[in-house]
């Protein structure tokens, strides 16, 4: 089964996404909004890297910063 980028995300709004972006950061949070350039917003998000969670709040993400998306096993 094949479903495009877009309406993943669209079935993952309000849910919690794990992302892989640049710099070997690793960003958990709950998807709020995006756009066709992969932008988004997320809520309570965290930057989950190392061994202490840094608590990051609500920030916007750049899609170009963007490496890997993970969601949850139920939202497939």
């Amino acid at each position: 089964m094949y479903i495009d980028i877009p309406t993943l995300l669209k079935h993952n709004k309000n849910k919690i996404i794990q992302i892989r972006i640049r710099g070997n950061k690793t960003i958990r949070g709950i998807l709020q909004e995006f756009d066709r350039l992969m932008n988004m917003t997320l809520n309570d998000a965290e930057d989950i890297s190392g061994t202490k969670i840094v608590k990051l709040g609500k920030i916007l993400l750049r899609g170009n910063n963007i490496i890997v998306i993970s969601f949850d096993e139920e939202s497939k």
